[in-house]
């Protein structure tokens, strides 16, 4: 059978397949070449990232398939139900990069309260002819015992609520879906912990929160804007590492331009990948280019656990 690999996956991955008989293509094929290349080259199972759209058309088109998986927690890329109502295996890695994800909205969390982000412009700049001025500029907070309040209660932000209780912080979490979750927390040496969290009310987690960071599917609107915004605490830090579109982006830098909200940080934008200006030059927004997921472990772990599947599924 033939896999054609759309997306970056390791070299372990590959091998997995290759030693259940998978021939794999790793050919990074355009979207709007992806029909033809899987009829011309009767491809049985595809693996694609959030950035290639699966449609009922293109699953017409393409009677050969078997299998889609896509790299990620989400799948609002493939028209899921359709696909499955024509026999379709479809599968992802709802676990793979979560705690890559976790980590960059920490480093984004310490490095702003710790104004790494302003002091890392500056020292290249004045860091020579004005040290002292710049270290009397970067007083700071620490995380412990402050609250972060999680919207979303799947696997990023489990493992965003593990981080943050390692540090000693207080989780809040809200979902759309009123629910109960157990967190097992494990240390180093094997000990582990559980610790029991229900969806609060929105409200609750708006007001209580010094940070919120937002963890659920794309939405058809944002779901953090003005009046959201008005309902937190003055001073607040917002971080987005998930998805694009769930923050209201000039809500947010009037907001920031208010003093409503002191810290704020972006991994995604609505015009990826070109951010709006005003959010590039904002010295009050901690940024990078949507690397929530780029870490070797967490693409390691994202190959591995398709081909697992693909494996176990088509075998």
């Amino acid at each position: 059978m033939k896999i054609l690999v759309n997306v970056g996956i390791s070299t372990n991955a590959i091998s997995l397949l290759e030693e259940s008989n998978f021939e794999v293509i790793t050919t990074n094929v355009a979207q709007e070449q992806l029909e033809n290349y899987i009829n011309e080259e009767h491809i049985n199972a595809i693996l694609i990232s959030n950035s290639i759209e699966i449609t009922q058309e293109l699953i017409d088109g393409c009677p050969s398939l078997n299998l889609i998986g896509c790299s990620g927690i989400h799948l609002d890329n493939i028209d899921v139900q359709y696909a499955k109502d024509q026999g379709l295996h479809i599968i992802n890695t709802p676990e793979a990069s979560s705690n890559s994800i976790a980590e960059l909205v920490f480093a984004h969390a310490l490095g702003m309260t710790r104004n790494l982000h302003q002091s890392n412009r500056e020292m290249p700049l004045e860091g020579d002819s004005n040290f002292r001025g710049l270290k009397k500029l970067y007083w700071g907070n620490e995380l412990r015992g402050k609250t972060i309040g999680l919207i979303g209660m799947e696997q990023t932000a489990i493992a965003t609520a593990k981080i943050a209780l390692g540090m000693g912080m207080k989780v809040l979490m809200f979902d759309y879906e009123p629910k109960e979750i157990t967190i097992e927390f494990e240390f180093f040496d094997g000990q582990t912990t559980n610790f029991n969290f229900h969806s609060v009310d929105v409200n609750e987690l708006l007001t209580e929160s010094d940070f919120i960071s937002v963890h659920v599917p794309n939405q058809d609107t944002s779901i953090l804007s003005t009046s959201q915004f008005e309902k937190m605490k003055d001073g607040v830090g917002i971080i987005n590492c998930t998805y694009s579109g769930l923050i209201d982006e000039i809500a947010l830098v009037n907001a920031i331009e208010s003093g409503k909200i002191r810290y704020a940080a972006l991994d995604v934008f609505e015009n990826e990948p070109n951010p709006e200006i005003q959010l590039l030059m904002n010295p009050n927004l901690s940024l990078s280019p949507n690397i929530a997921t780029a870490t070797l472990e967490s693409q390691d772990k994202m190959g591995i656990e398709l081909a697992t599947q693909v494996t176990a599924l088509l075998s």
